[in-house]
């Protein structure tokens, strides 16, 4: 390719354009077979050290490849690649969301770049911390998609018009400014994230039911956000806007979500007609017939935890040995348990830090260095 553009008489500057972005794509290209696990794939564009732009070229590149995407996904590989650094960014949001949220827990949200799974072996499990992963995941494909949106950084969107035209219920105030299009990100998010799943398996449904619940939980968290408008600081004119939640309030609420997640099992559909009988699909229920059915904001999961307390290659659990924990609290992070039971050591760390600061004007701030030593404690 590179000789053909010389013997072309190109010049150099751009023939070095070519190759280098032929050189990328043929990376990516090689990139996308060993990705062949359907829920790491996309996932592996929020890892450190994956650039966005180059991420746009490889999913651009898989939409060439019909064994990866099917035909929802036909409009979408025909959008710009803006678009598809928003999902590398998303992406990238739902990893550090789910480690900041697990960071004292047993499993910690571990992540491997060096394999084909993001996480591991431990999203093959059907277990709620799958449950977890997919909904932060879902959301935030959706939240980068619409902030995307309201930036002005998509053609394919911009602020949600369609909310100027509903009349306020009560109060003086009228819609204005820019309403964050939380619809175009969902429908970006359930058409490109839940094309890979399978509707007829058990696990297909339960990864839908949580990637639902998880771009759901965002609409639920939309804030309405007004500014007044008059003279001399009065409120002549009450302007409002709908607006996105910090990430970090959807992760909290997505964690109170897995602590209640539902165990469910599948069932056929029930249909009252032969001719729809023999199409019947498959639906979650809840395993045990006393517990109501959860909702399409809450998770769901189908098998228990596998053991986090001891390293496991194969799964890529890391175990618990080692870890720091907080003596006495009641919480995850607990020496009782996180340790597991194996009780913890205690060791004695000097810690150096300024203490009785004092101002002087003007303008100076003086601190005495002290020395204090600090209990910490670590698993066995």
């Amino acid at each position: 390719m590179c000789a053909k553009l010389r013997l072309l008489g190109i010049g150099m500057a751009l023939a070095r354009r070519e190759c280098l972005h032929s050189a990328i794509l043929f990376f990516f290209l090689l990139l996308g077979f060993f990705l062949d696990s359907a829920h790491a794939n996309w996932r592996t564009l929020g890892l450190t050290g994956i650039n966005p732009a180059g991420a746009a070229i490889y999913l651009r590149e898989k939409c060439t490849r019909p064994k990866h995407f099917g035909e929802k996904l036909s409009s979408i590989c025909s959008y710009n690649d803006n678009i598809l650094q928003a999902v590398a960014n998303g992406a990238k949001m739902g990893i550090e969301e789910c480690q900041h949220q697990f960071s004292m827990s047993r499993w910690n949200c571990s992540t491997f770049a060096n394999t084909t799974s993001v996480f591991g072996g431990v999203t093959d499990i059907r277990s709620r911390e799958t449950a977890y992963v997919f909904a932060i995941s879902s959301a935030g494909v959706a939240y980068s998609v619409t902030k995307a949106c309201s930036k002005g950084e998509l053609n394919e969107c911009s602020c949600d018009h369609k909310v100027h035209k509903r009349k306020p219920r009560r109060g003086n105030w009228q819609w204005g400014g820019c309403s964050e299009d939380i619809n175009f990100g969902e429908k970006f998010s359930r058409t490109f994230v839940d094309s890979e799943e399978n509707s007829e398996s058990a696990f297909g449904l339960m990864n839908i039911h949580n990637n639902e619940a998880g771009r759901r939980i965002i609409r639920s968290q939309m804030k309405r956000i007004c500014k007044c408008h008059g003279m001399s600081g009065s409120c002549n004119v009450r302007v409002c806007w709908r607006k996105l939640p910090t990430f970090r309030a959807i992760g909290d609420v997505l964690m109170q979500r897995y602590e209640g997640a539902s165990y469910v099992r599948v069932v056929e559909r029930r249909q009252k007609d032969e001719e729809k009988r023999k199409k019947r699909g498959k639906k979650l229920r809840a395993a045990n017939p006393i517990f109501k059915q959860p909702n399409r904001t809450e998770l769901v999961f189908l098998d228990p935890s596998p053991d986090y307390c001891e390293r496991n290659e194969t799964l890529g659990i890391l175990g618990t040995h080692g870890r720091q924990c907080v003596q006495g609290s009641p919480r995850v992070d607990g020496c009782s348990i996180l340790c597991c039971g194996r009780g913890y050591q205690t060791k004695i760390r000097e810690v150096e830090e300024n203490c009785n600061c004092k101002f002087f004007w003007c303008c100076k701030v003086k601190c005495e260095t002290c020395h204090s030593k600090k209990e910490e404690h670590f698993c066995n």
